[in-house]
């Protein structure tokens, strides 16, 4: 889980008359998004936020419901908003959760909240505000970036590309909660890229809950980019970010790609070094019996062929994959068959999940279901063999001189620093820990590249000297 608490933003004018507002996103990368579109409202219409409960005029709470460990994170965080301050706004996912007594979950378990939304709910929240926090009358706009008011460090930047999902996968109830798939239009979508880079930005991590569905709703309807028609469509997406980072050396990499075939055409862009070979594919599990009862999409047992495909394009290609360990009706033999899968795919980077039953999730109504300490098994053994095979791939990238994108240089990095290469996406990845540079007179700045060459391997970890 994530947690993000807003900082105070620059309005020295304004700070002794404008109204506070204490924020804190919990959740994945797409409700870190939505909190950032809610920020920029709140900047834009001079509200100053307040990484503190205490003393702020209200408190919005960004919340997750996707499993139960988030559900109680959420609970417990608007609990201790309302205690430290008592003036609490609801929005996310778990605002989308009925509750017992007609209304929400959380107006159950916290009825003294003032307002509850569901997710990607820019406006409502900002009328619940509103009525409860009228707005300053003399806003400094321009004192709000092109881009808007980001949670993440200034080098690197999550693009939401479209919200809800048409499948309905029987783990999941992220459609109940964020409905079906609805498309950014592309010239939005390459707008605010665009944005992004000439604020500084050298990452742009493209995420959505199926990225390779992009445009589907719209039937890829032709939108403007740069004035020139361009289809609401992945392949055509990538190809225009790739052009928009161009100039600025930055960095396209690509999150939640379902294996569908069209994603091949992406390939000879990563090879070319116009988007990063990396991606994030979230296959969670590879017999065909378990994948039709969980209801996946794309054809799983053809996920090895794909793969071998991508490779052959890409040799440098690096995937990350999410697996689901212990799902309800799983036999040992069905589990070893991932393993061995996991074992076979070199998945380079791999998490896996327990099983754990989400209410209102149709996998609940499964036969099957297996004891807690069997998933928790499955899952420590997952982990070990998944870590086996990065760690192996880690290690033959000892004597290899990467690209690396700084995140912490102390000092300017004299004494060493923190990066990470293309393989290595923020918070869910592995990182390059920067030796002190081989000279004197190098030095590392965050935001920015650097080259180094890679000494060792530790754990998830390269170990590297700038060169």
């Amino acid at each position: 889980m994530n947690e993000n608490r807003a900082m105070n933003l620059p309005n020295p004018a304004a700070a002794k008359a404008a109204p506070t507002i204490g924020f804190v996103s919990l959740g994945c990368p797409k409700a870190l998004t939505d909190s950032e579109l809610i920020l920029t409202q709140l900047s834009a219409e001079g509200y100053l936020t307040s990484k503190s409960f205490a003393g702020a005029d209200l408190v919005i709470v960004n919340t997750c419901g996707f499993i139960d460990d988030a559900v109680r994170e959420s609970l417990d965080t608007i609990g201790e908003a309302l205690a430290e301050n008592g003036r609490v706004i609801v929005t996310g996912c778990l605002g989308a959760k009925a509750g017992a007594s007609g209304g929400t979950l959380v107006q159950d378990v916290h009825p003294k909240v003032l307002a509850v939304t569901g997710p990607h709910a820019t406006q409502e929240v900002m009328d619940a505000v509103h009525l409860h926090v009228p707005k300053p009358h003399d806003p400094f706009v321009d004192l709000v970036p092109a881009y808007g008011i980001k949670l993440t460090p200034r080098h690197y930047a999550y693009l939401k590309i479209s919200e809800g999902c048409n499948h309905r996968c029987s783990f999941c109830i992220i459609p109940s909660m964020r409905g079906d798939l609805v498309s950014r239009p592309i010239g939005d979508v390459l707008n605010e890229a665009r944005a992004l880079f000439e604020g500084g930005v050298k990452e742009l991590l493209v995420i959505s809950q199926d990225t390779s569905a992009y445009g589907v709703d719209v039937k890829y309807r032709t939108g403007l980019g740069d004035g020139k028609p361009v289809k609401t469509r992945m392949t055509e997406l990538c190809d225009s970010l790739a052009t928009l980072a161009e100039p600025y050396g930055a960095w396209i990499r690509l999150h939640y790609v379902y294996p569908y075939p069209h994603v091949d055409e992406v390939l000879p862009m990563m090879a070319a070094g116009r988007v990063l070979p990396y991606l994030d594919v979230p296959l969670q599990h590879s017999h065909p019996d378990m994948l039709k009862r969980m209801k996946r999409p794309a054809s799983g047992e053809r996920n090895l062929e794909r793969l071998a495909r991508w490779r052959e394009i890409c040799p440098e290609i690096v995937v990350r994959s999410t697996f689901i360990a212990g799902f309800p009706g799983e036999t040992e033999a069905e589990f070893e068959h991932l393993l061995d899968f996991v074992r076979e795919a070199q998945i380079d980077r791999a998490g896996c999940f327990a099983y754990s039953p989400v209410e209102g999730a149709s996998a609940n109504a499964l036969p099957g279901m297996l004891p807690s300490e069997v998933r928790d098994e499955r899952r420590a053994r997952f982990m070990a063999v998944a870590e086996e095979v990065s760690v192996a791939k880690l290690r033959r990238r000892i004597g290899a001189t990467m690209q690396v994108l700084v995140d912490s240089a102390p000092a300017l990095g004299r004494k060493g620093g923190v990066g990470r290469s293309y393989a290595d996406a923020p918070e869910i990845d592995g990182t390059v820990r920067l030796l002190a540079p081989e000279k004197a007179s190098k030095t590392l700045k965050v935001g920015e590249f650097t080259r180094a060459r890679v000494v060792d391997a530790q754990g998830h970890d390269l170990i590297a000297v700038p060169v």
